[in-house]
């Protein structure tokens, strides 16, 4: 008779996860993000300095962000309609040239022309660097290699941000435009061995849902996924912003513990993407909600070092989970172009809107307290999570092995 068995880790010989076209997605997705965070901080202080004050710096980093956000809004449609190279030269191009703007004499004059321009260019590189990723992973180690592409992007926010602020504060701001120039534009030198032309702009228009869910649960997905991504977005969105503003806190112990909370979350979402491959992405969500929660309730104790560590341990965990999870279940459910955009929207916005809500709540509750509200967003998510992994069982059910027993 035939009876359905448990999803069972797989024994057989693993797939390749490496390819030529895999490696050069990877390469753009590290090159854009370096050329992208070598100028983050370097602008604004360039603004602020040249008199703007906080409010120019400001309005900086609000255009650089709404280039992002609106770059990934038409990524799809600009992919289903040209392609992935044309899409991602583009993005390369758009990030990488304004920055030689900032070699001029008088730079704040352009610095927010420049800023929606790079943008613009950074959100449709990392749109297409998403989307490749997951077009050219094997199936079965899909989450594996999403959680490598974790890792490429996790190296450039250890070492160009910091880079950046370095080079800015020895008097050396041009010295970082012209590499993030430079940088930004390599991608052009290894775009031919990318899928491209016709081939890929019919799977951008013909791509379906793998998903064994209903047009209804898709749409469920669609919308449940992001908003528990946004979530865990805000709040780290918020931690990078005010940790080292936080009073009593010396700036060394809040960088030191950003540093840990970023190789946390770079570590866990490389291991979570194992783990799902095996045993399915859904189950991880509840888990990681409640961890990242738990890291931000622990900084209502700002007054300990010890608890800070801990609360950035907790919340990269939880973060690094969450950002391989949502991510690998779009993918399974969408087609690539639009999980990539959608995913990247949910960063790009969360991480902009938190830091913003934040300054608000801060004024009246103080910052130990407004951490805690942001644990306690992370928490209103666990509904959307359970629904999500309610909605996978039916189509697990229909993927399950059947083993013949004679």
């Amino acid at each position: 008779m035939s009876t359905l068995t448990q999803a069972q880790p797989s024994t057989a010989v693993k797939t390749r996860l490496l390819s030529v076209p895999l490696a050069v997605t990877f390469l753009a997705e590290f090159t854009s993000l370096t050329s992208f965070l070598l100028l983050l901080s370097v602008m604004p202080m360039l603004a602020a300095a040249a008199g703007t004050g906080s409010s120019g710096a400001g309005l900086i980093t609000g255009s650089l962000l709404l280039g992002t956000v609106a770059a990934e809004a038409v990524a799809t449609a600009a992919i289903r309609r040209f392609g992935y190279r044309t899409v991602l030269a583009a993005g390369a191009v758009l990030l990488g040239a304004p920055a030689l703007a900032m070699l001029v004499r008088e730079p704040q004059a352009v610095m927010v022309g420049v800023s929606v321009v790079r943008g613009f260019g950074f959100g449709l590189s990392g749109v297409v660097a998403g989307a490749l990723t997951a077009k050219l992973l094997p199936p079965e180690r899909r989450g594996e290699g999403l959680g490598l592409l974790g890792v490429v992007s996790g190296v450039p926010a250890i070492v160009a941000l910091p880079a950046g602020i370095w080079l800015a504060g020895h008097h050396l701001a041009t010295a970082a435009a012209a590499t993030a120039a430079t940088v930004g534009l390599l991608p052009l030198v290894a775009i031919r061995w990318l899928p491209g032309g016709r081939e890929a702009r019919q799977t951008a228009r013909t791509g379906r849902p793998r998903s064994a869910r209903s047009p209804g649960r898709l749409a469920g997905a669609a919308l449940r996924l992001p908003l528990i991504f946004a979530a865990a977005t805000i709040a780290a969105g918020t931690l990078d912003s005010f940790l080292p503003l936080a009073k009593g806190i010396p700036s060394n112990l809040a960088s030191a513990a950003l540093f840990v909370q970023a190789i946390t979350a770079t570590l866990s979402r490389w291991q979570a993407g194992q783990h799902g491959d095996r045993y399915g992405h859904t189950r991880l969500l509840i888990p990681a909600l409640a961890v990242a929660a738990l890291g931000m309730a622990a900084m209502i104790v700002l007054g300990s070092p010890v608890m800070i560590f801990a609360g950035m341990v907790l919340f990269g965990a939880g973060f690094g989970v969450i950002e391989n999870a949502t991510f690998a279940l779009l993918i399974e459910q969408l087609p690539e172009a639009k999980a990539s955009a959608l995913w990247n929207l949910a960063y790009d916005a969360g991480y902009g809107a938190g830091p913003a809500v934040f300054g608000l709540i801060c004024v009246s509750t103080g910052y130990p307290a407004a951490f805690a509200l942001t644990g306690v967003l992370i928490l209103a998510t666990l509904p959307a999570a359970l629904r999500e992994r309610k909605a996978a069982v039916p189509a697990l059910a229909g993927q399950l092995p059947r083993r013949l027993d004679v």
